[in-house]
Order: C-alpha cells, then sequence, then structure tokens
C-alpha cells in the first residue's frame, strides 16, 4: 500500500478506483490517485499512480508518485518518485527524480534545478 505524509502532499480530492476507466482531461487543486486507467491529461498538486493504476497521457504536478504504470510526459515542479513497481514511458522534467531498485524509466529527463519550472493548473 502506497502510504504518505498528509503534511507533505494536499488532501486526497479524487480518487479513480481500480476498476474504473476515465477518458477525459482531468484537473484538480488537491492530490488525484489512479488506481484505475486515464487516457487524457491530468493536472494537480500531487498525482500518485498505484500499483494497478495505468495513465496514458501527460500529467501536470508538483509531485509525481508511480507505482504503476505511466504512459506520458511529466512536467513537475517539485519531485518526481518511481517506486519499485513503477513504470514511466516518456519524459521527465522536474526538480528532483528518483527511481527505487525495480522501478522502470524509459525516456529522457531534464533535471531543472535552476530555474523554476511553472506549474500552473487550469482553474476550475
Amino acid at each position: 500500500m502506497l502510504m504518505f505524509s498528509s503534511k507533505k502532499h494536499p488532501k486526497i480530492e479524487v480518487i479513480i478506483g481500480s476498476d474504473t476507466v476515465v477518458k477525459g482531461e482531468i484537473v484538480s487543486k488537491g492530490t488525484v490517485r489512479i488506481d484505475g486507467r486515464l487516457e487524457g491529461s491530468l493536472s494537480a498538486d500531487c498525482v500518485i499512480i498505484g500499483e494497478g493504476g495505468n495513465i496514458l497521457g501527460d500529467v501536470t504536478a508538483k509531485t509525481m508518485i508511480a507505482a504503476g504504470r505511466l504512459t506520458g510526459n511529466i512536467h513537475s515542479t517539485d519531485n518526481v518518485e518511481i517506486q519499485p513497481k513503477g513504470e514511466i514511458f516518456g519524459d521527465i522534467y522536474t526538480q528532483k527524480l528518483s527511481v527505487a531498485e525495480g522501478g522502470v524509466f524509459e525516456g529522457r529527463s531534464s533535471m531543472q534545478k535552476n530555474r523554476e519550472l511553472e506549474y500552473k493548473p487550469l482553474e476550475l
């Protein structure tokens, strides 16, 4: 089970369950957890892909935690964490990137420490 500190991440606003498929765009100011499948773009403060989760599309977030699979690009203003069962197939733009042993990352990474990435969630 994927755990995180409530002080570090905003509260969970959206959960896509394991038997759910969503097609389209999701925009949230909190944390979005994907345990099912999302086909489309996602913009949130924090994105968590659970072990059974799958995103086919681009993600824009402050923080991204991947224990599942993402096929698309990630634009993160803070950090991207690929956990042991996580798989990222696409490019990552972030300040900090960590890949745990067993995690998969196929793509290019751009570490942008000296200049600030712009995170601008779409207005709701």
